[in-house]
């Protein structure tokens, strides 16, 4: 009797929702970051209470993994991102992914809407959810084109430390659970009225449901027959060091950040290699 496993890995989806996680998180401290010079969060909002801002950006990532695997393709991929931000909590984001070497190009396009609030004399505390719709432009039947995000995040009084924790639910065709986070700390370098200067490393973890195909194959009666059987497990899926500086000059931001991956067995996968790359962005915050 032999058995041996066959995994099936939604990478796209896996993708998908950590790139999201993170692009989230992004968004959600442009607010923080913006009034760190000479005034505290608050004493800003005590003034101008009533804000509202758009944020466009585009990320280079100098290659593309899926779930930190290279799957054999090397190729670049682009992230445009419109992030309409209120001054009640709400947002509002637009993104897309696009594939050097994929067919169609533009495989992805995002929209998320999304809702957060600070919490604490110091806004040390954060909680926030938020609602994904994925629509694919491979023509394909996909299994995951929902997401339902819900997590909370501390920092520290100067926010120069903090972490995030956040569970996802994905549904569509299929269904599955996912858990991310992230915890950072912000190095200051430059700091002064109009410029900024940041070295902010951060580590990522991914967890959720994978599927996993089962054959057993066996004799009978002469004859090699073959089961097949599936089964949902909940895996650690990726580990992710980011390591980015960060450069603020009035209403533009610019990150240069080195990414390594330890992507986590899942299955039969065996010698899975650590993956790495270059991202490179640029953004501009427009106050309403």
């Amino acid at each position: 009797m032999k058995k041996y496993f066959t995994l099936l890995l939604c990478f796209s989806a896996v993708f998908i929702a950590s790139s999201q996680e993170l692009s989230d998180k992004e968004t959600d401290d442009v607010i923080d970051e913006l009034f760190q010079n000479n005034k505290t969060l608050d004493e800003v909002l005590a003034s101008f209470t009533k804000y509202q801002f758009l944020y466009l950006s585009m990320n280079y990532n100098s290659n593309t993994y899926f779930s930190g695997r290279d799957i054999g393709v090397h190729q670049y991929s682009l992230s445009p991102k419109i992030s309409y931000l209120h001054y009640s909590g709400l947002s509002l984001n637009v993104s897309g992914i696009y594939y050097d070497k994929f067919d169609p190009k533009w495989d992805l396009t995002t929209v998320n809407l999304g809702y957060g609030k600070s919490l604490g004399k110091n806004n040390t505390f954060k909680y926030f959810t938020s609602y994904t719709r994925y629509f694919y432009n491979n023509g394909l039947s996909n299994s995951f084109e929902n997401d339902i995000n819900l997590g909370f995040g501390i920092k520290n009084k100067k926010r120069t430390i903090g972490t995030q924790l956040s569970g996802s639910y994905l549904f569509g065709n299929d269904k599955a659970f996912q858990v991310a986070s992230t915890t950072y700390f912000v190095l200051k370098l430059l700091n002064s009225p109009r410029y900024r200067l940041d070295i902010r490393p951060q580590f990522s973890i991914i967890a959720g449901d994978q599927t996993v195909e089962l054959s057993r194959t066996y004799i009978q009666n002469g004859r090699i027959v073959t089961d097949y059987t599936t089964n949902k497990q909940f895996y650690l899926i990726n580990k992710q060091l980011n390591l980015p500086i960060q450069f603020s000059a009035n209403s533009f931001d610019f990150e240069l950040g080195y990414n390594v991956n330890f992507p986590s067995a899942i299955g039969s996968e065996t010698n899975l290699k650590n993956t790495s790359y270059f991202n490179f962005s640029a953004a501009y915050l427009f106050d309403l």
